[in-house]
């Protein structure tokens, strides 16, 4: 016999993860597909903890200091010499960043009795319960599971533009972008989206010529436009910006 919930969320990113914790506090038996593997393991927190949000904001926190140590503390009258960059260091930091927030949401769920299976979740057909899901598990191997509801949060990927298939090497997506070991000498950045303007940010205060190209007519076209607006202005002076017309 199948086992039963009364909530089954499908992928453990922010919106899956947080209704699952939500779910389960009010008192429903709440379980959690997520397929995320880092490290050869299952590590909750989907895109935004793993390979987004987070690393994103560790290495922007490092690269901004290394500008500043660079280039603005002589103004303040702080003579720095000899500054060095440490590629390896700044990404054990990052990685150590995540490591703790993967953990803090795999203690939230042991806290709040979430039951967590590490695989891909489908729907499987219905069932007296409500719906039937099918969970193939990494490794091998696969099981239904019975629910009353299905929360989908399933996030996004990145699309690859045609012909120009992401090696991590040459083309690289957002995980690419985040574990560089050095510093390019050119970085191209296709989008002028958040995501594209922090991976800017963090290569052009470390040392890369980076051009940014968005086909839209507005530059951060989902941010408000005051503050696309003087974003553009920093970015355009301190990363470089090309519009190119859609």
């Amino acid at each position: 016999m199948a086992e039963q919930f009364d909530v089954v969320v499908i992928g453990g990113g922010p919106g899956g993860y947080v209704a699952a914790i939500r779910a389960a506090q009010l008192g429903l038996r709440t379980a959690c597909i997520d397929a995320w593997i880092r490290n050869g393991k299952a590590s909750l927190g989907g895109t935004c903890v793993n390979v987004g949000c987070i690393p994103s904001k560790a290495l922007l926190q490092s690269s901004e200091n290394y500008h500043l140590a660079a280039h603005e503390f002589a103004k303040h009258g702080i003579n720095a010499k000899g500054i060095e960059l440490d590629m390896a260091t700044m990404q054990k930091r990052k990685e150590g960043i995540v490591d703790q927030l993967t953990a803090g949401v795999q203690y939230l769920f042991k806290k709040n009795k979430i039951t967590q299976f590490h695989g891909l979740g489908s729907f499987a057909g219905k069932s007296d319960a409500g719906w039937q899901i099918r969970v193939a598990r990494h490794g091998g191997g696969e099981e239904i599971v019975d629910a009353k509801h299905v929360i989908v949060a399933t996030g996004s990927i990145p699309r690859p533009l045609p012909g120009a298939a992401v090696d991590n090497k040459l083309i690289l997506d957002n995980e690419g972008a985040l574990s560089l070991a050095e510093v390019p000498s050119k970085l191209g950045v296709v989008g002028a989206g958040v995501i594209g303007l922090e991976m800017g940010s963090v290569w052009k205060r470390l040392g890369s010529d980076v051009t940014v190209l968005e086909a839209l007519p507005e530059f951060l076209g989902a941010a408000d436009p005051q503050i696309a607006k003087e974003a553009q202005k920093i970015m355009t002076r301190d990363v470089g910006s090309q519009s190119i017309p859609a």
